[in-house]
């Protein structure tokens, strides 16, 4: 059938899928139509924006029969903002889509069909749930808006609250919202590069509530920054630090290298389990840390230790796999290329009164290779790299070191399904994956997975 679907044209059809980046997926005569707006089972009218050689991208124009999984959003702006894809579908419905596209990779791209997929874990409150805000300040028709992007832009929608953000998140920001008003702080403007308040970052501890803010500018001076304080304290009185940090550079990278400390420590704490973090303005940190504890014991229960094993932690972060591994193991390796994370990573290891754990500044792809040339293997690796996946020299060290056990930690199904073949076709075997929702109403999703070498 010749199918002509040409730009401003208006097709219909029911939403069948999710894409990875939230927009609905409709094939109507078996073409695929991305559109913005609606979800899965929705009947919608889609006017035609960008035709491809194999898709086309769309607008949702009207929704015509709405789908059995449709809830109403707690938020009043879900349909705009693009912190949030899945609010209008229930619940139940967002983690069968996590746990089909897990599956659908691991097939489609890995090769993989005889792998146990473990149905997602999900939360039973799933709001409020993120340790970590990280919200642009931009202007509008004269006015400040502080909120997250608009879907598909660079727009800032403004928001007062955000229902899947810590309370605390909510009050600090709205503290620094009447503080550039009552004193005339200018917000950034991307475009032309000048104004003052370029983001808000909070990030709060479940555990102690202990909060820091983090206010990035673009200039050197945080004016009236003791009548900013004065009103934070008064707003969170749980304010533990308050940080200034400078990017005058017009990049959408969000912090820049200069920081200064206004008031407090430059840490707070926070806790997985019994251990303690010392979290800073630059950590990454898990920000979910209900189902952090979930995704790390799955992790744990993967690895299978005994107490008399070498492990490898590659893409260590600031040490938190690596020093709950320690607890359980001989001799522990974390990799990590980011050095202020390793700074952390080791103080983490002090004030915890782990000693047997050893951290290494590099990029996994020369660190790993270097200390397995040195004669240095071990049992079990723990990987948990970025949405890129590991680079091949990472996996070709796993395969040559020839451990008992990989443990794979995912935030992309798409790379964890090719690094998962590669592997399977060199001496190991892929036992069960356990997607993780950590991102209730956003469409990522999280997976840990098991690996054994195989006996020939």
């Amino acid at each position: 059938m010749d199918i002509s679907i040409k730009k401003e044209d208006i097709v219909k059809g029911k939403i069948i899928d999710i894409s990875h980046d939230g927009k609905g997926i409709l094939k109507p005569w078996g073409y695929t139509v991305f559109t913005q707006g609606g979800i899965i089972g929705d009947e919608v009218s889609v006017k035609i924006i960008e035709t491809k050689k194999n898709y086309a991208i769309g607008k949702t124009m009207a929704i015509d029969e709405p789908s059995k999984h449709r809830v109403e959003p707690m938020c009043k702006i879900s349909n705009i903002c693009g912190g949030c894809q899945l609010q209008e579908l229930d619940y139940g419905t967002q983690l069968q889509i996590k746990t089909n596209k897990v599956k659908n990779d691991l097939v489609k791209i890995g090769g993989l069909d005889d792998v146990i997929i473990h149905d997602t874990i999900g939360m039973k409150e799933p709001y409020r749930y993120r340790n970590k805000v990280q919200i642009p300040v931009g202007r509008e028709k004269g006015e400040t808006v502080i909120g997250f992007y608009k879907k598909g832009s660079h727009v800032i929608a403004n928001t007062n609250t955000c229902i899947i953000q810590h309370e605390i998140a909510d009050k600090a920001i709205e503290a620094v919202r009447k503080y550039m008003k009552e004193f005339n702080i200018e917000p950034y403007d991307a475009k032309t590069g000048q104004g003052h308040i370029r983001h808000i970052i909070v990030k709060t501890s479940f555990e102690t509530k202990d909060t820091m803010v983090i206010i990035v500018t673009n200039k050197e001076h945080l004016p009236n920054k003791n009548q900013l304080l004065d009103r934070l304290k008064r707003a969170i009185p749980e304010l533990k630090s308050l940080i200034h940090n400078i990017n005058n550079k017009k990049t959408n990278i969000v912090m820049g290298i200069k920081t200064r400390v206004i008031y407090g420590e430059d840490h707070i704490i926070d806790y997985i389990g019994d251990l303690k973090f010392k979290i800073s303005g630059e950590s990454f940190f898990q920000v979910n840390p209900v189902q952090t504890e979930v995704l790390y014991k799955k992790a744990l229960e993967y690895a299978g230790l005994k107490g008399d094993e070498i492990v490898f932690d590659i893409y260590c972060g600031i040490g938190t796999i690596s020093l709950l591994l320690a607890q359980k193991s001989k001799k522990v390796y974390g990799i990590e290329s980011v050095k202020e994370a390793i700074v952390d990573a080791k103080e983490n290891a002090r004030i915890n009164g782990i000693n047997n754990v050893e951290f290494h500044c590099g990029n996994a792809e020369e660190v790993f290779p270097e200390l397995y040339s040195k004669g240095i293997k071990a049992d079990v690796v723990v990987v948990d790299p970025p949405r890129k996946g590991c680079d091949t020299s990472v996996l070709d060290t796993i395969i040559k070191m020839q451990p008992e056990k990989v443990v794979y930690v995912s935030c992309n199904p798409s790379t964890l399904a090719r690094d998962l073949k590669y592997l399977s076709q060199n001496g190991f075997k892929v036992l069960e994956v356990q997607p993780v929702d950590m991102f209730p109403q956003g469409v990522h999703v999280e997976s840990v997975c098991k690996l054994v070498k195989e006996l020939f």
